[in-house]
This record gives C-alpha cells, structure tokens and sequence, in this order.
C-alpha cells in the first residue's frame, strides 16, 4: 500500500556507468527507476495471493492425471494484466489511517496498475506453481507412500515434508546473494524473457486486437473445446492411427502407440497433451525444440529399434518396448508389495523368491542416458564455459557496480540475521521430523544434515552455471544413488534423502532467479523475499491438501491396472517416482546397476557422457573455423527424453510439432504477430483447459458419470503393451 511520502528518483553519474556489461541485458533492460511506484497495495496482495492459491490447486489437480498440465506465472503474468487494470478503475481512492502505523496513509487504490505490482504478482504465481514444476516435489512421496505402497503417512508428517523442503534452501540462498544476484556478470539469461514479456505487456496499445481481447477470444475457444476431447470424445487425445489400421499386429502397435510405444504417427488434439511434461511449446525457441528433436529421434528410432529388435539387449523381448513397470525375469509385474515387510524396509528372502527386478528396454536406457546427461553437463560446461564463467565471476567479485546494483542500492537490503533464522528454524523442525515421527519418514538425522550439506555444496557453483549459462544440472539421480548405497533397503529415507538434497538446491536456484528478476525490475528486496516466502508455505499447504482430498476420494488412484481405459488418474509422474523409490531405496542400486543386479553396463553411461564433450571440444580447437562443431550440445542431446517417462512419445511429438510451427514458421513468416500473440495464446490455451477440466471434474467426475463408446475407449493400442519373447504368457497378450 503507497505511502504518502518517497524518497526522489535516482540520479545517475557518468555515461559509461549507465550501461551494463552484458549486451543481451543493456537490449532488454531499462536503466532507470521510479522508487515512488507502491508495491505493497491491495491489488497486489489481492491477486498475488489468489494467483498462488489457483494455481497451486490446479496444478496439484493436474498433477494425477494422465496428461499433467502445469500451470506456469505466465498465464497469471498475462490474465492479471487487465485485471489489474480494472481494479484500479474502480477501487475507491480514499486514504485512511491504520492505527500502529503513525501518520503513514493507505488507500485500496493509490494509483494505476504498475508493472512492481504485477511483477510480485507474477512472483506468488511462480511460487504457486513451485517455481515451474507444478507441485510441491515432496507430495511424491506422500503418493506413493499412500497410492502404491498403500501405508500410512499422517498429514502432519506431510505438511511438514512439503514445507521444510520448499523453503530449506531459501536460508543459504538469501546469503548468496552478493556473489550471483548483484554482480552484473551474474545475469540470468531466463530472467531477461520475463523482463521482456513485462515491458511488452506494459507498452501502450493502439491496435483493434489488443492483447486483453485476444487472451479472453482465446481463452473461450480453449475452454469450449477442450470438452470435446475431455469427456465426449477422448480418443482425440491419442490419436494411434497405426494401432487401428493393424488391430492384430503386436509389433505394429508396438512402433505406433503414443501412450506405450514409438509413438510414428500419433497426433493428438489435446492442449493437455501437448503442452504436458515439456510446457508449452509456444514458449520454447525454436533451436531448443531442434535440439530436442535430434535426440528424441536418435534414441526412439534409432537406439531403442537397435536395442529391442537388434539386439534383444537385457531379454527386452520379454517385456512391453515401452513401459515405466518393473518385471520378474519371466515379463511378469513385479509384486512390489510381496517384499516390504512390516518396518517398511526390504524382505530379502522374498526379493530372493521373486528374483531379480528387470526393466522395459527403455526404462533401463532412459536411466543410462540420464547418467550421461549429468556427467556431459559437467564436462560440457567446464570445457565451453568454463573460462567465461571464471572470468565473470572473478569480475563479480572484483569489478565496480552496474546501473542496476546502484540503483537497488536505496532500496532497504534484507538483514542476514532473516536468513539465518529461516535456516536455524527450517533444519530444526526438518531434524524433528527425522527423530520423532522416523517411523513415517524412515530417514536419519544425520541423513538430513548430509542431504542439506551436499545442497548448500552444490547451490553456488549450479547458481553460477544457471547465471551465466542457462543450464541447470540437477542432482536428483546423485542424491538416489548416493543414499541408495549407504542406506539400501528404506525406499522412504530414499526419496526423503533426495527431496532434501536436490529439492533444496533447486529452490534455491529459483529462489535467486526470481530475486535477479526482482533486482532488474528495481523491486524492493524485503517485498521480494516476502511474497516469496508466503508464496511458498501457501502453496505448499494446499498442495498437500489437495494431494490428500484426491488420494482419498478417487477408488485405485494411481493403479492403472485398476482403473477404467479412460480414466485420467493415471499419476504418470509419481509411477516414475515410486518406481525410483524401489530401484534406489528398497532394492538398492547394487541389485540393479551393480555387481548383483542386470544393468550394471549402464554405469559406463557416466563415462561416456564425460568424454563426450572433450571429443566435441578437440574437434572444435583443431577445426576453429567450422562453426557447427560448438552447436553440438551433448548434454541436450542426451536428456533429450529425460521426460520419458513418464511423458510418452505423443506428448514429445505433438509438442515438437506445434512448437515447430509457432517458433520457426509463425516466428519467421509472421513475425508481427508472434511478436504481439505468442505468449498470449499460450497462456489463453492453458488456462481454458485447466478451467474447463476442473469444471467436467466437479460436474461429472465426482459422480462418475461418463459416456461409453469407441472415442472414450483410449489409444485402441491394447497389443503395444506385450512383450514378444515365445513363451511369455500375459493377460490379453497373444502368446508367441
């Protein structure tokens, strides 16, 4: 809420202090400030607070069913725009007094819509969609705990899980900030869109289409359609037209299934599908969508086809060509629940009855591929960037202050002690919950205190990598690894040791991007911790909520073995999470990728990513002159499909073609309009949808009531699923 009284616009020295070192930053952002704009006003808290609340719902909504919308801030970003606006038309102006408060006056209405407002605004989206993931990374565990384990977890336990985790590494990364926030070198390429987008959104109209009228046309026509392929027709969502052409043919339906094989020709009419797993692809440039294109078609036509009907590698005839399950050596399920014992803890003798767990051929190269991914990262970035990240950070901490710091400068800072008491409070309730309810979390006190060194370890050379390179490595398989050989047998402390390391390393991360976003907008600090902050424990407890109401109101949630054909609740995501739970935790890496399991080959991924780079980096020193050599990106190229599974071959290839059309051939045929719509449209489309399919929940989800037809029925691919060994016998497989 505006106060009367401001301290005066900054003035600035010399010329040459005025520009930033970073060319891309001097073309994006302003040099200038008004420090009289208020931030904290009604309007702010108003739609900030809705924002979070909407979103953190809906994308916990989402989070179950089979095709996983996520929700990001720059639908709020868009749809608060004249929202805002009208607020500020017809909000009452007159000031008043708030006892306690001195002779400072507030009004509900101290002004126009301003882009600080909406700047926060977008920053409690952003915290409700947990900094673009969706959800809370720790409701996992309490679905699988409850959904596929089917033990108990109390909501306490819970809540206390998703908090601590969310916020753990908010108390190192406020400490961080003078190394990779306020140096100029310290960019944040990821920042500079959304300062576009805000300066874009904020420029006065004149044209007939304005950007409000086009997002609400829009919007309708998403919302309106989307009941189409949501409940009377939804075999549009996985249009397999191979499987019904060939209705008898395994391999057939193996190479054109969407949703459980290759996936050639499948096409969906389902924003859902589109833009699930990989975002919307409206947002995504175009040589990223190409990046991802090559190793997608690497590695599903050309690896897996070699592996399966090649090569037969690890006996994949036995078992469906795509699949996120576990098998026995005979293509069976696996009966996870036959070797939990009563502790929660592995049943060797009943491990040793069932034998040993065996995956998909392209479960089992995914993980290899996700190996190589992390160790190309590291040598991909030491070797290309590692001299400029060196050079910008010894100018970080060595070079004078840019524009932007200088004019932060009269803004209050954040006192340290904040972030000290944040982190003394946040490992204290985190080692309460180890110690005293450990009979639900499984985890040991020292097994926190490892997880959160490791992640205060790794924030500020990740911090510095994001900053200066736009990639973010991440630790999750490090930390599963990690923990699953010193602690194997307890799949619970697993994922709780590998929420606590990475999660919190990511949070942090998004924590100072959000903050370097803050400092190129001239936000207030403390405002920007707040709203951070609050965004967070918000959206964190209706996660859980959430989580918890669906859990325990939808029969065989999570089972699709269970669950109707057509049903959405197929939790693709957390089937992928439980599964990592049994392969780290419960069975332990040494009986999978060890010496005591079938995929012990699959560690030589980790070499080979390593040397990948250095092969492409010899190349591009011996060969200066071909500039196409350093565009070879193998860390791109290697987590390519790191989404699969549980997204499935129809989400990549509808999302590489429409991402195709909107970022290479609308961007350069109708520039204009891309310019002016792009965003726009993707915003409208996800919120249509997401509207539209909470309403079909409420209206006819709850009671069940559904039509029951062909184009209700699925994919039609019931064959992909069969493994083609002779002599496997499966349910509604032939039997070869």
């Amino acid at each position: 809420m505006g106060t009367l009284e401001a301290p005066p616009p900054h003035t600035t020295g010399s010329e040459e202090d005025e520009v930033s070192p970073i060319e891309e930053v001097r073309l994006t952002v302003t040099n200038t400030d008004d420090p009289t704009l208020p931030v904290w006003t009604f309007r702010m808290w108003f739609m900030g607070l809705f924002s979070c609340a909407l979103l953190s719902f809906l994308n916990q909504f989402f989070a179950y069913r089979t095709e996983p919308l996520i929700i990001t801030q720059i639908t709020v970003q868009i749809a608060t725009l004249p929202i805002g606006h009208f607020l500020a038309a017809v909000l009452p102006t007159t000031k008043f007094r708030i006892p306690g408060f001195g002779s400072t006056s507030f009004s509900l209405n101290p002004g126009p819509f301003n882009m600080k407002e909406h700047v926060l605004v977008s920053i409690f989206a952003n915290a409700g969609s947990a900094f673009g993931n969706g959800s809370a990374y720790a409701v996992s565990i309490v679905t699988i705990i409850k959904a596929f384990y089917r033990r108990k977890i109390s909501f306490l336990a819970g809540w206390l899980l998703i908090i601590t985790t969310q916020v753990l590494g908010y108390g190192w990364a406020g400490l961080l900030r003078k190394y990779v926030v306020e140096p100029a070198h310290m960019w944040w390429p990821n920042s500079l869109v959304q300062v576009s987008l805000f300066r874009a959104l904020h420029e006065k109209e004149e044209q007939r289409m304005t950007r409000a009228k086009f997002f609400v046309i829009a919007l309708i026509c998403s919302f309106s359609w989307y009941l189409v392929p949501g409940y009377f027709f939804s075999t549009l969502s996985n249009i397999s037209w191979v499987c019904w052409v060939f209705p008898n043919s395994v391999t057939a339906q193996q190479l054109g299934s969407g949703m459980r094989g290759l996936g050639l020709g499948a096409l969906t009419l389902d924003w859902t599908v589109i833009a699930s797993f990989l975002f919307s692809p409206l947002v995504s440039p175009f040589f990223a969508i190409l990046n991802i294109l090559v190793g997608y078609m690497v590695l599903l036509y050309i690896v897996i086809p070699l592996a399966y009907w090649g090569f037969d590698m690890y006996n994949a005839h036995r078992f469906p060509i795509f699949s996120s399950h576990l098998f026995t050596s005979q293509g069976q399920p696996y009966n996870i629940s036959a070797i939990v014992n009563d502790k929660f803890e592995i049943n060797r003798q009943k491990y040793e009855e069932q034998g040993r767990i065996n995956l998909s051929i392209f479960f089992a190269l995914s993980y290899g591929f996700g190996f190589a991914t992390i160790a190309s990262t590291l040598s991909h970035v030491a070797l290309f960037y590692g001299s400029e990240i060196y050079k910008r950070y010894r100018a970080s901490s060595k070079g004078k202050e840019d524009i932007h710091t200088r004019l932060m400068r009269q803004y209050a800072d954040i006192p340290s002690w904040w972030f000290y008491l944040l982190l003394v409070v946040t490992i204290a309730v985190s080692l309460a919950l180890c110690i005293f309810l450990n009979n639900e979390v499984q985890m040991p006190w020292w097994g926190l205190i490892f997880a959160a060194a490791m992640a205060l370890f790794f924030t500020l050379p990740i911090s510095i990598i994001t900053a200066t390179t736009n990639q973010t490595p991440g630790l999750n398989i490090i930390t599963e690894y990690i923990m699953g050989v010193i602690l194997p047998g307890r799949p619970i402390a697993n994922v709780c040791f590998k929420v606590y390391g990475y999660m919190s390393m990511a949070q942090a991360v998004s924590f100072l991007n959000d903050f370097k976003l803050g400092h190129y907008m001239k936000i207030p600090p403390k405002s920007m911790f707040l709203v951070q902050f609050i965004g967070t424990i918000l959206a964190g407890t209706i996660n859980i909520a959430v989580a918890w109401w669906l859990l325990t109101s939808i029969t065989n949630i999570c089972q699709d073995d269970l669950l109707p054909p057509d049903s959405p609740w197929t939790c693709p995501g957390d089937r992928v999470f439980f599964d990592a739970s049994v392969i780290w935790g419960l069975v332990g890496p040494k009986r999978i990728f060890g010496t005591l399991g079938n995929y012990s080959s699959m560690n030589w991924f980790f070499l080979g990513g390593a040397l990948g780079p250095v092969v492409v980096w010899v190349f591009h020193k011996a060969f200066p002159k071909q500039s196409w050599i350093p565009l070879i990106n193998l860390p791109v190229l290697f987590g390519a499909t790191s989404m699969m599974p549980p997204a499935t071959s129809l989400n990549y290839n509808s999302w590489i073609l429409f991402g195709t059309i909107f970022n290479f051939f609308v961007f350069r045929y109708r520039k204009q309009w891309w310019q002016r719509y792009n965003y726009i449209l993707s915003a409208a489309m996800d919120a249509g949808v997401a509207f539209m399919a909470v309403l079909l929940y409420f209206s006819l989800g709850i009671e069940d009531k559904g039509l029951n037809w062909w184009g209700t029925g699925g994919e039609h691919c019931r064959l992909a699923k069969c493994p083609t060994a002779k002599g496997v016998e499966i349910a509604d497989c032939p039997v070869n």
